[in-house]
């Protein structure tokens, strides 16, 4: 299994290009959006829907909730779904997310936290992703945070062989593209409106909503852990920020969160909807999820 050994210490000084050439590129591409040829209310659309569909199902509801805390339970074929989806937004493997997102817990805001803004909000926002941590890709520390994850099959794979995130990424950008082509031709009759709207699709659909999931995520890391208020004394400086919740569909309830990890929801005051959450009773009431973990508060009162 092709993964790095297990390194000493963080490699603070060295450029992490593997995960920095994407990332700016990703960035320089989504910039097409400001170019009216490549403006359609199709691609505004797809850029709003991919959001909900690769960052609430995804990341939300796929890697954070479900892989990362188990909250809840739902079929392998399902769960494997929602964690292609969370692929296709290029943050990383099911593997390393979940075990970065687990330390985080174990040492937030200290040291060994990767993300703590501690460190300045530019690093928690995104400067950690640009510095190698070797031994954050070892698979020492992927069996200590990650081994169940890493016992799925298909997971494992992703592991093994690193570069299909991106495949997955290119192949469900081409996906986007396609459908424009054809939908354009349909719409119009003329293949070179085909063409403008796959154009349309991949820079908003693809490239912007990518950088906007990215942003709603990274800022779960950083402004939750600044700015907001705090119900619960947590022993760390998560935050409640109205507005992040609102952008990240309920995750931005981070005070809530780091108090009751394990809870399906965020929300423990009547109105800090938590969007994820209902979209759990959804799939809940339609059979596919089950042992959903309600909020401490809730469960203590059984």
């Amino acid at each position: 299994m092709p993964i790095p050994a297990q390194a000493t210490e963080t490699v603070k000084h060295d450029m992490h290009w593997e995960y920095a050439v994407p990332i700016a590129a990703i960035h320089v591409l989504s910039c097409l959006a400001i170019v009216p040829w490549c403006f359609s209310w199709f691609g505004v659309i797809a850029a709003a829907l991919g959001t909900i569909v690769f960052g609430t199902f995804g990341i939300n509801l796929g890697y954070h909730r479900l892989l990362s805390h188990r909250s809840l339970s739902v079929p392998p074929w399902f769960e494997r779904t929602l964690a292609t989806l969370a692929v296709c937004s290029l943050e990383d493997t099911p593997s390393r997310w979940v075990a970065n997102h687990r330390l985080h817990h174990c040492h937030s805001d200290d040291d060994p936290d990767p993300h703590s803004p501690r460190d300045g909000v530019a690093w928690s926002h995104m400067g950690w992703l640009f510095r190698r941590a070797p031994h954050r890709r070892s698979l020492d520390f992927l069996d200590k945070y990650a081994r169940d994850i890493l016992i799925d099959p298909y997971y494992r794979a992703l592991e093994q062989h690193p570069t299909a995130v991106l495949w997955i990424y290119i192949a469900h950008a081409i996906v986007f593209g396609i459908f424009g082509l054809l939908l354009g031709r349909l719409i119009s009759g003329d293949w070179a409106a085909g063409v403008q709207l796959a154009v349309s699709l991949i820079v908003w659909g693809v490239f912007l909503r990518t950088v906007l999931v990215w942003h709603i995520t990274w800022s779960v890391n950083s402004l939750t852990h600044l700015f907001g208020y705090r119900t619960y004394s947590t022993g760390e400086d998560s935050r409640n920020n109205w507005l992040v919740a609102m952008l990240a569909m309920g995750e931005g309830w981070h005070n809530n969160h780091h108090h009751d990890p394990v809870s399906a929801s965020t929300q423990h005051k009547w109105w800090e909807f938590d969007i994820t959450y209902y979209v759990i009773l959804l799939l809940k009431s339609l059979g596919i999820a089950s042992n959903v973990r309600q909020p401490r508060h809730i469960r203590q009162k059984r």
